[in-house]
């Protein structure tokens, strides 16, 4: 019985330390599975601002597709003095446009299509950098940056080449200077630029300019020397009388009512036109431009005789009878 309470004793015992073996083991295991954070405690993070990029405007040439400009806004004071940016961009823009001595602007005057033997020469259509909506463009895109396309436009002569040889159709209005053949480099100077004009197509909204359409009234061209009206003094200079046929072009084609872009008097007096009839022009400075509002096509004919110089606008029958209802 003894021996009995004994092995009981020695089971009880075994059993207990079993237990607490088992929970030692237990709590280790719930050690070695506690996270790394409550072992090392772990470094701050560092947090580090993005800079904010630079705003930049790039300007486009839509023709070639090249950056032309880049303007950076914030660093031109456009957070600052908008107001004072503008003005900046705004005095670009006229340069661009307009050109100065040294590099031509985008901006093209129109040169107008000419018959010859049935035939049309091409000349060039305008081209126009409209310069405030640049600004505008540049402006809106100086407050996140961006590409900016130029605006330009261009436009072609307001006429149908079907229709070139019925131009040549009936007389709307026309005019006659006299001057003294015997005065040869004046003649040839007046011969040479009317001929120049002739068979000019002014198309409906074109704009006609004397010195495009004329050029250069030099020597090269075949210019000869003669009297000219210069500061209120006759002198003698290349190109001398081309004034008259300016003038005979401008009475005839006020007749029929176009909108004149510039138009400038002689100095002087002249007696092939009466007083305040005149148009001066000089290549490179004054010059003669209207634009055809007459809402039909018109075609300039000269028709150069020995001391007589007629400036004739002619248009086809079709557009008589619509210009006749227009005006």
């Amino acid at each position: 019985m003894v021996k009995g309470k004994w092995v009981l004793s020695i089971l009880l015992i075994g059993s207990l330390i079993g237990l607490a073996g088992c929970a030692e083991k237990e709590m280790a295991e719930k050690v070695t599975k506690l996270p790394k954070q409550a072992e090392t405690k772990a470094p701050e993070k560092q947090i580090k601002e993005e800079e904010p990029k630079p705003i930049v405007v790039n300007v486009i040439d839509p023709n070639t597709k090249k950056v032309i400009k880049t303007f950076r806004p914030l660093e031109m004071g456009f957070d600052i003095n908008q107001e004072a940016y503008k003005k900046e961009l705004e005095q670009w823009a006229k340069e661009l446009a307009r050109g100065n001595d040294t590099t031509p602007g985008y901006d093209q005057r129109m040169e107008l299509d000419k018959i010859k033997d049935g035939k049309i020469i091409k000349g060039k259509p305008q081209v126009i950098l409209e310069e405030s909506e640049l600004v505008e463009r540049v402006l809106e895109a100086s407050i996140n940056g961006g590409d900016v396309e130029l605006p330009i436009y261009v436009k072609e002569s307001g006429y149908n080449p079907d229709e070139i040889l019925s131009l040549d159709d009936v007389v709307l209005a026309s005019f006659t200077t006299f001057f003294n053949p015997g005065v040869v480099g004046r003649s040839k100077n007046i011969e040479l630029s009317a001929d120049a004009i002739d068979y000019i197509i002014v198309g409906d909204g074109d704009i006609f300019s004397f010195n495009t359409t004329v050029g250069p009234s030099d020597a090269a061209n075949g210019y000869q020397k003669a009297k000219e009206i210069v500061n209120k003094k006759l002198v003698d200079g290349i190109g001398g009388g081309i004034c008259q046929t300016s003038s005979t072009l401008f009475n005839a084609i006020d007749k029929v009512g176009v909108s004149y872009i510039e138009k400038h008097h002689h100095s002087l007096s002249v007696g092939y036109v009466p007083a305040g009839r005149d148009a001066t022009v000089s290549y490179g400075g004054k010059d003669f431009r209207f634009q055809n509002t007459t809402g039909v096509p018109l075609l300039i004919k000269t028709v150069y005789q020995r001391g007589k110089l007629t400036v004739e606008i002619r248009t086809s029958t079709k557009y008589k009878q619509l210009y006749a209802k227009g005006n």
